[in-house]
């Protein structure tokens, strides 16, 4: 592990109603790989959620890098992405406009590099249709290639490979694998088959 974490997370509170999910809990990891593991309706989608800014947590601290998510959230949200599957709620867009809200909302993200995503996922022939029409599969390869094109340094992945074909499935871990990425971005997947990724660590909640 990096001397200093990317993603420190120190004494997390969090509550479902009637029920304390996370208390006081702590976790620091470093870049490369965390495949965060744990039985169903362990927290493993509310840790991610939490971690990227998507819901809120009732204690505690969440900081990337020297960010701190409460005090800067702005800042915390340009630099992490939740992909969990589900495209957001705004039925009245094409996925080319979805695209280009992205692109907006992360300015530093390289056009280029999101079409090369968008081509290698097999999505170029529906960016004119509205999102309300595309399949779950191509609900999830939307936020996958958006995932794998945002210049963020931590990216977290709620079951990547469900409802993935195997070409589609061989193109994510070939792009999660690649080195350049391992250096520079903190990835958080959970998933409920083995990976087969180069792991920096198992976390089990």
């Amino acid at each position: 592990m990096e001397l200093t974490p990317v993603l420190a997370i120190s004494g997390l509170t969090f509550n479902h109603p009637g029920r304390a999910l996370f208390r006081g809990f702590d976790l620091q990891l470093g870049t490369g790989v965390t495949w965060l593991r744990g039985e169903n309706g362990a927290g493993k989608t509310t840790l991610l959620k939490l971690a990227g800014g998507a819901m809120t947590p009732h204690g505690g601290s969440i900081r990337l890098d020297d960010v701190d998510i409460a005090a800067q959230p702005l800042a915390y949200r340009l630099q992490a992405f939740y992909c969990g599957g589900d495209l957001p709620q705004l039925p009245w867009l094409t996925m080319r406009e979805l695209f280009d809200l992205h692109l907006s909302l992360y300015p530093a993200t390289d056009a280029a590099l999101l079409d090369a995503q968008v081509q290698a996922l097999h999505l170029g022939g529906a960016l004119e249709q509205p999102l309300t029409t595309l399949s779950l599969g191509q609900h999830k390869k939307v936020q996958l290639a958006l995932a794998l094109a945002l210049p963020v340094r931590l990216l977290l992945i709620d079951e990547p490979f469900n409802g993935l074909d195997a070409d589609a499935m061989a193109y994510l871990r070939g792009q999660l694998a690649a080195p350049a990425r391992l250096a520079r971005q903190c990835i958080v997947l959970t998933s409920h088959l083995e990976p087969a990724l180069p792991l920096a660590r198992t976390v089990m909640l």
